[in-house]
């Protein structure tokens, strides 16, 4: 069940002179990232096709997902009024697609998929408490937090189930790390990019990689602080079975606050160049 509606978020609030205009594409990509929810449920759906209980979660997750693509996009139509956000979406749908048939999951075991899910919602919550963070816009302000709280509960929600099936297949710290920091190396991937060239670029030009991923990594990094990579590292370390607090934590940390604005800086040089 949805926590919340399209038509609880007080859209007549909208401030068009408290819009971003570097925000703006950033919203739009994501719009179309969370739509897809939908396809990930479906594969979800194949790898965990035994488990019924597990499949109807994640029927209710991409629900919700949904729900906050349409809320970003509706939001994205209010900022850029000349901007199509279904016909962005299917440009996007057209051009970027998601296996559908799996019947194991690609990370080798059901416990590693649900890792990866988890390090998604890490992903996104951390980032939507980011986002509105940075904006003065304040029906964005509401629609970021309302997302994020979802996104809270979606890692509860696949950490759970982490849990019951580690019970299972008893998968190592290490393994369980290696699988966490690969899912979090495909932020880098073309579901983003692509998502940021649909949204934001015309179809008479052609879709490059590297710079589309440059021009949403720098907009993206930007608007994170030090406390967003904190409680993101805590969540990362909690899923794959490590102290959340502590000293590993702090270090952790300082680690990843550092790689991310050495990545930022390198992302604004690739622009620049």
């Amino acid at each position: 069940m949805k926590h919340w509606r399209i038509e609880d978020v007080t859209w007549d609030r909208f401030d068009p002179a408290a819009v971003d205009p570097d925000i703006v594409p950033l919203v739009k990509a994501a719009a179309m990232v969370e739509r897809n929810g939908r396809d990930y449920a479906t594969y979800l759906g194949g790898v965990f096709r035994d488990d019924p209980d597990f499949r109807q979660a994640a029927d209710n997750w991409a629900n919700e997902e949904v729900q906050h693509g349409d809320a970003l996009g509706r939001w994205a139509m209010l900022a850029d009024p000349a901007w199509d956000y279904a016909m962005a979406f299917d440009r996007y749908r057209s051009g970027y697609s998601v296996k559908l048939d799996a019947d194991a999951s690609i990370r080798g075991s059901r416990t590693g998929e649900l890792i990866a899910r988890c390090m998604v919602e890490t992903g996104t919550s951390s980032y939507y408490s980011a986002l509105a963070e940075a904006t003065d816009e304040p029906v964005l302000k509401q629609v970021c937090k309302l997302i994020a709280a979802d996104e809270f509960r979606h890692f509860k929600l696949f950490y759970d189930h982490m849990r019951r099936y580690l019970a299972r297949e008893n998968i190592g710290v290490l393994s369980r790390l290696r699988i966490a920091l690969g899912r979090i190396g495909e932020s880098e991937d073309d579901e983003l990019a692509y998502a940021y060239h649909c949204g934001n670029e015309p179809e008479s030009l052609a879709y490059d990689h590297a710079r589309c991923i440059a021009s949403y990594m720098t907009g993206a990094m930007a608007v994170y602080r030090y406390r967003h990579i904190e409680r993101g590292t805590n969540m990362i370390l909690k899923a794959v079975g490590l102290p959340p607090q502590g000293r590993m934590s702090h270090v952790a940390t300082k680690l990843a606050w550092r790689l991310m604005q050495w990545r930022h800086h390198r992302f604004e040089q690739q622009l620049a160049a």
